[in-house]
């Protein structure tokens, strides 16, 4: 369940965060410590998201949530990096992955779902590209479910 201040936050970082050239992915106010932890993660749009990005936005942010009194106690504001997406879904996450190992499941009207595992090659506007051993398959993206990085102990 999200905290009813989640949104109010949320509202006030996102201006922020666009001026900086960030995304606010996610927040969650941990109410179950003491001093309660307000976290929330960020993406650079154009780059990894840095240390600077988030020491930036925390000044920012913590600046606007005193002036605003919005959480009307002590806090611990985090800001952070949400880590490596396990499901690939923008043109950056198709790019940084390109040789990596990738799950991808489909789905066509006809039922025929089917699952493919190799490394990805890349993405264009109509298909994925992956490699399976060595052998080029291109997959439209018309009938793709998911794309997900394969991090079982088979992954080549």
């Amino acid at each position: 369940m999200t905290h009813p201040l989640i949104p109010q936050v949320v509202d006030l970082a996102t201006p922020i965060a666009t001026q900086l050239n960030l995304e606010v992915v996610g927040a969650v106010f941990e109410t179950d410590q003491t001093p309660p932890v307000l976290r929330l993660d960020i993406r650079n749009r154009e780059a990894d998201t840095s240390l600077a990005d988030c020491e930036t936005m925390s000044r920012a942010l913590e600046a606007l949530l005193d002036a605003e009194d919005t959480i009307g106690q002590p806090y611990v504001l985090e800001i952070s990096s949400p880590g490596l997406p396990e499901i690939l879904s923008c043109d950056r996450d198709f790019i940084s992955f390109r040789g990596f190992p990738v799950l991808i499941t489909t789905h066509n009207p006809e039922g025929d779902n089917q699952t493919w595992i190799g490394t990805l090659a890349g993405r264009d506007e109509q298909f994925v590209h992956i490699s399976q051993k060595g052998r080029p398959r291109t997959i439209p993206r018309a009938i793709i479910q998911q794309v997900r990085l394969d991090n079982s102990p088979t992954a080549t």
